[in-house]
């Protein structure tokens, strides 16, 4: 009778990771995660991709042991594909599809059976793997270059599912993935039955997970249910966290107001003791009795309160850490304001490189979201405003300052400081001035001072921002290419944050419809050949 095989799990020991500069991410760390979607949340630069990438085997820890029960399929989150490679060599099926054509064709030699095996049906699985990531019209013989971002991603999804892994890895998969695309995905995460792990900041997948795993200060907490049971139980939390940080806090001034007394009611005892003393009004023995006792009486009785107090202190560091410290970024540049009744870009008879054509009139502080299909022209949009693409014809004038933040954030010199990056921008501005502002998104003290190839995803992200929004002249119209793309949730409170006090102009390109809605979108355009105003409720 043979054994049944073990469940597919994944199980890290005593595991221990630091960077090449010696700081540590992970000491110690322990974890195991069995059948069922997980999803893996955490601060950016907590090392949530790092620890995928463990599990892989793609980086080795400095100590401690990964275990995969079953085979693990990985999709990172920063995904480049050979442009030249054939849709079916991506898939890994280009040898047993050209050994199968043989074969129908009538060349029987043996390394033609060896190389099909028992793929038989290699095309129909590879069609019905596409067909179910919305990848229909794709052909297996087109290439890679012809394809959008966000059809890459999901060919590499369909690879993956192709080997039929026991264990699934997904790093921020709806990067780059409309609307459509999106919702394919979440229909295969919804059908998966093995382990999955999945990192991402998108709301809709992440109520599609059984379980919560956060990654916080090198350890894991474990929250069952969703993305809502996991805010509710955190908001609980913190509820209690609260109240205990505020007993603590009146805890610690009580403590301090009993230590004041009782240095107060020692100092009385000591006066009286000198004058009883200076008066002689008792036997020097006596007085001499008395007062080494109250000594003794008074440093017990100071000591004690001493002693409740560092207690209380105590209770109030323990207090403290128990509450979630998310600070958000501030944004109060009265340069980047617009008056309404200003004209900020006009475009006219305006035609992308692509073939998409745009007529546009933005005036005062609008705020236009800028939707449409993977491949409808958005990013060339943007391009082209920012003065990056030439039109095929017509012109995009600003008539105001613009910064334009790029998906793929390469604005700041990795080899320089955020510090000297931002001085670049500013040339008028003093060091103290700018440091001033950078402070204002989270970049305090030495933090300013780091390389900028040394950031996380989240915080380059951040850098990034800050650098052109301290820029000179200030930009009065700000455009943004996904930028919700790689940030944790926190991070993406803290954009929304900052873009609630921006009084400039946006107009932002995104798939994230519920990031959209939150920094307060006035005009929803969606570009499909032309650029279309549509209701929201349509996306």
């Amino acid at each position: 009778m043979s054994a049944t095989p073990a469940s597919p799990s994944l199980t890290c020991t005593r595991l221990s990771f630091n960077w090449p500069d010696g700081s540590e991410l992970l000491s110690d760390f322990d974890w195991q995660v069995g059948p069922g979607r997980t999803g893996l949340i955490g601060a950016n630069g907590s090392g949530k991709s790092t620890l995928l990438r463990l599990l892989t085997g793609e980086l080795a820890p400095a100590d401690g042991t990964v275990h995969a029960a079953g085979e693990i399929a990985h999709l990172p989150q920063n995904l480049t594909l050979d442009t030249a490679l054939r849709v079916d060599e991506a898939l890994g099926i280009a040898s047993a599809r050209a050994a199968l054509h043989a074969i129908e064709a009538g060349d029987v030699r043996p390394e033609n059976f060896t190389a099909v095996g028992d793929e038989w049906d290699v095309e129909e699985r590879a069609r019905a793997t596409l067909d179910q990531l919305g990848l229909d019209g794709i052909g297996l013989d087109r290439t890679i270059g012809e394809l959008s971002g966000g059809e890459s991603v999901l060919l590499r999804l369909a690879a993956l599912l192709l080997r039929r892994p026991d264990v699934l890895l997904l790093d921020e998969p709806t990067n780059n993935l409309d609307r459509r695309a999106r919702r394919h995905l979440y229909e295969t995460v919804a059908a998966w039955q093995g382990v999955l792990v999945l990192v991402s900041h998108d709301r809709e997948l992440l109520e599609l997970v059984d379980q919560i795993a956060e990654l916080r200060e090198g350890g894991i907490r474990w929250y069952g249910g969703n993305l809502t049971a996991y805010e509710e139980a955190v908001a609980t939390e913190q509820d209690a966290a609260e109240r205990k940080l505020r007993v603590a806090e009146s805890d610690l001034k009580r403590q301090r107001r009993e230590l004041t007394d009782a240095h107060t009611k020692l100092a009385k005892r000591v006066r009286y003791g000198n004058k009883m003393n200076a008066n002689k009004r008792e036997p020097k023995i006596v007085m001499n009795q008395r007062k080494r006792e109250a000594q003794v009486s008074a440093g017990k009785h100071r000591i004690m309160h001493e002693q409740r107090m560092e207690d209380a202190k105590g209770r109030l560091d323990e207090a403290a850490a128990q509450v979630r410290d998310e600070h958000e970024i501030r944004v109060d540049l009265p340069y980047t304001a617009v008056p309404s009744g200003r004209q900020v870009l006009t475009l006219r008879e305006l035609r992308l490189r692509y073939g998409a054509g745009a007529e546009l009139r933005v005036h005062g502080p609008e705020r236009i979201a800028l939707t449409g299909l993977n491949g409808s022209g958005k990013t060339t949009l943007l391009r082209t405003v920012a003065g990056q693409l030439p039109p095929v014809s017509g012109e995009a004038v600003a008539h105001v300052p613009l910064r334009f933040l790029p998906q793929r954030l390469d604005v700041l010199d990795d080899g320089l400081s955020l510090v000297r990056n931002v001085t670049l921008l500013a040339p008028g501005a003093s060091e103290n001035r700018v440091r001033a502002q950078l402070a204002r998104f989270l970049f305090r003290g030495a933090r300013a001072d780091r390389t900028v190839g040394t950031l996380s995803g989240g915080e380059r992200f951040r850098a990034t921002l800050a650098a052109l929004m301290l820029a000179e002249p200030a930009p009065q119209l700000l455009m943004l290419d996904e930028p919700t793309n790689n940030l944790d949730m926190a991070s993406v409170r803290q954009l929304c944050s900052a873009l609630d006090s921006y009084a400039g102009a946006l107009l932002v390109a995104s798939h994230d419809v519920p990031f959209l809605r939150e920094i307060g979108i006035t005009r929803w355009l969606r570009l499909d050949g032309e650029l279309l105003e549509v209701d929201p409720e349509e996306l």
